[in-house]
């Protein structure tokens, strides 16, 4: 149901379930299960197991009773926060989401071990249990809102209006179904976003930072330094003979782990996405101009006027107010003798739908430009009403608009198609059938990636170029095994269903099969070792009193300059590291840092550092102000948090969160 036909229906459906109850598993969830099911029975080994199993739970339900076993004992939650359950499955679908929308972000994937290396798991966790705590303290205060407010907010929200300015319902049903939300699922959790808000707004009220550490965090923050410097390339590194084969083949067996060859995977996967099958479909003339029709208002530019109002308290003044403005008073004088200014009564260049009284918009958009209404009854009094410019409208052409109709019609005709789809590739699932071959019955495109490693890379260290952007298919394929019957992935507002087919397994390379990438490395290694040694021994000079021009010249280098520059903005073809460097040397002092690759070194010396004076009206410090206050609020919020967890009480299933992280693979 769509949010502008039914708004109030919308919110009454979108109740979240019960604090302490796991959601009601979907169709997705069940049927891989029961897939699982059927194929351990299939053989007499199987139906012995699963006879096991099931007299087991029987005998668990006479011991101890059907709600128990549905409890599994405490097994399915992830964490608790107080009286709030946080399930596994909820944890799951939460954590791929956000590692989803973290890929696309990145144009890639971000597998398992990466997502861990980073801490992304924990802090999913801890924004999880954070969310929870303050949930569980906004019912214990009873803090509630109505439908209708959050009704507002959505419409509200810009992420959603289309090219008028206006909730576009087309436009939220494709951006949240994008990030895995069903429509009910979005509501609930912008009321729980929104009662959140109204906590930390409490608690953060009135924090300001002192000026104390304005001023600070503005010297620092613009205080700019000016350097000369010379570059140090290969050429300074003199002639570097070919190593030896017993120098090769000792750099190899010390450096054996940089040259091993990684894990490979076979992956077969087809996507059933909007956006895939909308590929295919032929949208006619006949359909997009009945679309047209409909919205021909909404896809043009409606008609503006410059309209000037007067509001009375009754009919009578107004019909003397008219009768004076015919014998020569001007609008603007009678508005000046009721005490009224330009702003009063100028309403601005406005289209008939932005005037709120009907009344006043229908007399307004009938007249001339230049003329004044008669009085007009309206909603807060008798008006008469002027009108100055006028800026006519622009009517759409068909042909102006066609394409981005025709591909509206076939992506909503592909939605209702992904559904159908999905359940038929669940079913040929459950019979058995592979991913390619459930893709070739049901005529559906299936990729087969023969080798990729976890960084999506093929043998020859190419990036795989026919994965979607922002599909993580890898990184699941990696969690998974050959045989197992995975769950789909949700991406871009449809299913990926994934198959492992096979596995080649890390190994150490021989020195013959990467003795050219051996000898760069080593080559690299020896460059930099010399350039290091050579700027050290210039930067020592140039302590001791030297001057950089004469250490140029003994080298044949060219003296370069860069001037002004602050931390966070690198000057033209100087690499941070350098600017890093800058800013930790004193005036007149010499350093030195690596340049822009690995046969590059440089060296500097500093000749001016200037702070600019604390401007506490500029635009930037009003910014940095701002940054300042996000930053205190966080903080206090988050101490709020950890005293709200620890009052309450909360506990993590660290075996289920391996689980679901992939820890344990």
């Amino acid at each position: 149901m769509m949010l502008y036909q039914a708004g109030d229906a919308l919110l009454r459906n979108s109740i979240p379930n019960s604090p302490g109850r796991d959601p009601v598993p979907s169709c997705q969830q069940v049927g891989p299960m029961l897939r699982g099911m059927r194929k351990a029975s299939s053989n007499w080994l199987g139906k012995t197991i699963m006879a096991v199993v099931m007299g087991v739970l029987i005998v668990s339900f006479g011991i101890w009773g059907i709600a128990d076993i549905f409890k599994n004992f405490g097994q399915s939650r992830l964490a608790t926060v107080g009286s709030t359950e946080i399930s596994i499955n909820e944890f799951r679908q939460l954590y791929n989401d956000k590692l989803q929308q973290v890929g696309r972000q990145f144009g890639r994937p971000l597998t398992a071990d990466q997502a861990r290396a980073f801490g992304f798991d924990r802090q999913v966790l801890q924004q999880t249990i954070a969310e929870a705590a303050l949930d569980e303290q906004a019912r214990r205060l009873g803090l509630g809102q109505s439908d209708a407010e959050t009704q507002r907010m959505i419409f509200n929200d810009p992420n959603f209006k289309g090219v008028n300015g206006n909730f576009d319902p087309n436009r939220f049903q494709a951006v949240i179904r994008q990030f895995g939300y069903s429509e009910p699922r979005y509501v609930a959790d912008q009321r729980r976003v929104s009662l959140r808000r109204q906590i930390a707004g409490t608690i953060s009220a009135g924090l300001a930072p002192p000026k104390t550490m304005i001023e600070a965090l503005s010297r620092f923050q613009n205080e700019q330094r000016s350097i000369e410097y010379v570059k140090l390339d290969a050429a300074q590194a003199g002639t570097i003979d070919p190593p030896s084969p017993e120098t090769l083949a000792g750099y190899f067996d010390d450096h054996k782990l940089q040259f091993r060859a990684p894990e490979y995977r076979k992956i077969a996967f087809v996507a059933i996405t909007p956006e895939e099958i909308g590929k295919w479909s032929e949208v006619s003339d006949e359909d997009a101009k009945k679309l047209f029709e409909q919205r021909r208002d909404r896809l043009g530019t409606p008609e503006k006027r410059e309209v000037s109002q007067i509001v009375f308290p009754n009919a009578e003044e107004a019909a003397t107010a008219r009768s004076r403005i015919a014998s020569g008073t001007s609008f603007e004088d009678l508005a000046k003798e009721r005490g009224l200014s330009a702003s009063d009564i100028n309403l601005g260049m406005v289209a008939k739908s932005g005037i709120i009284d009907s009344a006043i918009a229908d007399a307004a958009f009938a007249l001339p430009s230049g003329e004044v209404s008669q009085p007009v009854p309206g909603q807060f009094g008798v008006a008469i009403v002027k009108i100055g410019k006028i800026e006519p409208g622009v009517e759409p052409s068909y042909e102006s608009v066609a394409a981005n109709l025709k591909k509206e019609i076939a992506a909503e005709r592909a939605r209702k198609l992904v559904g159908e789809l999905r359940d038929k590739m669940e079913d040929e699932r459950g019979g058995g059938a592979s991913v390619i071959e459930a893709a070739q019955k049901l005529k559906l495109a299936a990729v087969t990636i023969e080798a990729v490693d976890r960084s999506g890379r093929q043998p020859n260290g190419q990036p795989v170029a026919n994965i979607p952007r922002g599909l993580d298919v890898v990184s699941q394929a990696f969690n998974s095994d050959v045989g197992v019957d995975n769950d789909p992935i949700s991406f871009n507002g449809g299913y990926v269903w994934y198959d492992v087919v096979g596995i080649t397994p890390s190994r150490e390379r021989s020195l013959e099969e990467v003795k050219d990438q051996v000898e760069t490395r080593w080559r690299d290694d020896q460059i930099m070792s010399r350039l290091k040694a050579k700027a050290t021994d210039m930067v020592q000079k140039l302590d001791q009193g030297g001057k950089l021009a004469d250490e140029a010249a003994a080298n044949g280098l060219k003296v370069e300059t860069a001037a002004s520059f602050r931390r966070d903005a690198s000057p033209p073809g100087l690499p941070t590291s350098v600017v890093s460097a800058a800013f930790r040397t004193a005036k007149d002092g010499a350093g030195q840092a690596q340049g822009s690759g690995a046969s590059e070194w440089i060296v500097f010396r500093v000749t001016d550092i200037t702070v600019p004076p604390v401007d506490l009206a500029s635009e930037d410090m009003k910014k940095l102000k701002e940054t300042l206050e996000r930053g205190l609020t966080d903080e206090q919020v988050a101490q709020y948090v950890t005293k709200l967890e620890s009052d309450i009480g909360t506990s993590v299933n660290q075996a289920a969160l391996a689980q679901v992280t992939g820890a344990n693979n």
